[in-house]
């Protein structure tokens, strides 16, 4: 055993110390999966129009446009909430909404159509 003086806030304190011998501990920890962003990419369906599909899940707070409606690249196209969070989905190609996939309130997964602008 061996004997240490420590000093905690001015006052002096005497600790026996157990003789500690060194082992040739090995620590593996995992590596990271890498991580890789998913792309909301237009997907275009039978010459109808281009598919805007959900970027996330989660639920329909509000749709902008009304079938008709002609919409350029940025417009506001509906709002999902995820998270306690309200994402904007916008538009990725100019057009006209041909048709609109889900109302107010709709929950909806990753993936999933929102709307088809031809």
């Amino acid at each position: 055993m061996k004997v240490y003086k420590v000093k905690v806030n001015g006052k002096v304190y005497e600790v026996e110390v157990e003789s500690v011998t060194e082992s040739n501990a090995t620590i593996t920890t995992p590596s990271k999966a890498p991580v890789t962003e998913e792309k909301n990419t237009p997907v275009v369906s039978n010459g109808a129009g281009t598919d805007l599909k959900a970027p996330m899940a989660g639920t329909i707070l509000d749709v902008k446009v009304k079938v008709g409606d002609s919409v350029n690249v940025g417009d506001v196209i509906c709002i999902l909430e995820a998270m306690k969070l309200e994402n904007e989905v916008v538009a990725d190609t100019a057009g006209v909404i041909r048709s609109i996939a889900v109302s107010k309130g709709d929950s909806v997964q990753n993936g999933q159509l929102l709307v088809v602008i031809g």
